[in-house]
């Protein structure tokens, strides 16, 4: 897989000033802060921005994103010395950079990995765990005498980084918001068309092919009973009746949940994502993470969560963002978008009575 962040690197941009870094250990994990330095002592509410990495790179590859984002809220606030502070984190996702344990688990099918989606499935929900232990110590370290207090917590994942956001979103809530950059909502959907073009087995020789690919050991039956714990579309379409299947690939459109199945998922939704604001880019011809892969959900989610639908008064607010271009990448245009999105995030104001909002964009 190439570096989906060369992209933004070759943009010809003009590149921010490099926002001050320092690194602690935390809970045996090297964590890398941006911003301490240019926080304002006036500033006694910071926001946390979570930065998490793509498949085969490190916490490096996210310091030009962590300088946009703080230099852009740091430029709008100029004149406000009180206004909320932001700094911004990284550190290696498991089996990565420092915490290095088996290089082929980071690997796909073809490159002779027979666990892919396994390993790459448990190392950014682990990668999302650790986010939320993070979230605990952070400010013993970072502000031990309590002059400041962070009091907002966002997440910005790109590619396995942005797998992970969906499940900080999902199941953390001390994570308000979150950018989601060429990652999928459909873990399953996603593996199994994977698994069709990486022509396995249990897909080739199946009739009609790929019958016998979901329980086969490429996708076992423990491990899809786990993904419905954890992953957004298999988490919540496993209460929905969704009629008859007719292969492991989601086909059609997704059925609006029956009143039952709302009183189900209400709950459901409420905990996970209630107030909760989300932007999600992705690529028009990325082949690696399709969007189509997430579209069937997507569509299904977004119309549950608007304005007149079923959740609207979950006040979810979600923006779903193509650059028709893009392949697996992160392109200048998204990154503008991303930095605008946190800027409006934290800028926010009282959000009481706000019903459910979606916007869909093409760039």
């Amino acid at each position: 897989m190439t570096d989906p962040l060369k992209s933004f690197d070759d943009s010809g941009r003009p590149k921010p000033v490099n926002i001050s870094k320092k690194v602690y250990a935390i809970a045996g994990i090297s964590v890398t802060v941006f911003g301490l330095e240019e926080l304002r002592p006036e500033a006694s509410e910071v926001a946390c921005l979570w930065l998490l990495h793509p498949r085969l790179a490190t916490q490096e590859r996210m310091t030009g994103i962590a300088n946009s984002t703080i230099t852009d809220w740091n430029t709008r606030n100029v004149d406000t010395p009180s206004a909320k502070g932001l700094i911004a984190v990284s550190f290696d996702q498991r089996n990565h950079g420092t915490r290095m344990v088996d290089p082929l688990a980071n690997e796909a099918w073809r490159q002779g990995n027979p666990r892919h989606a396994q390993d790459m499935f448990s190392i950014f929900q682990g990668t999302a765990r650790d986010t939320s232990l993070l979230i605990d110590y952070l400010a013993a370290y970072t502000f031990p005498s309590g002059e400041h207090k962070i009091t907002e917590n966002l997440v910005l994942g790109v590619s396995l980084g942005g797998h992970a956001a969906w499940s900080c979103l999902l199941h953390e809530p001390r994570v308000s918001a979150g950018v989601v950059i060429i990652g999928c909502p459909d873990y399953i959907n996603l593996m199994a068309d994977r698994a069709r073009l990486s022509k396995l087995p249990s897909w080739t020789e199946s009739n009609p092919p790929g019958a016998k690919v979901l329980g086969s050991e490429a996708l076992p039956a423990s491990f899809l009973d786990t993904v419905k714990e954890y992953d957004p579309a298999s988490m919540m379409l496993k209460h929905v009746d969704c009629g008859p299947s007719t292969g492991p690939l989601r086909e059609g459109t997704l059925p609006q949940p029956s009143e039952s199945e709302q009183q189900t998922l209400r709950p459901l939704l409420t905990k996970c994502l209630a107030g909760k604001r989300i932007l999600n880019l992705s690529g028009g011809v990325d082949k690696l993470v399709p969007y189509h892969r997430g579209e069937l959900f997507l569509n299904w989610f977004k119309q549950g969560i608007s304005s007149d639908g079923w959740f609207g008064d979950g006040a979810v607010s979600f923006e779903d963002i193509i650059d028709e271009t893009a392949g697996h990448e992160v392109t200048a245009k998204m990154v503008d978008e991303a930095v605008r999105f946190i800027s409006e995030t934290l800028a926010g104001s009282d959000k009481a009575g706000r019903r459910g909002s979606v916007r869909e964009s093409k760039i």
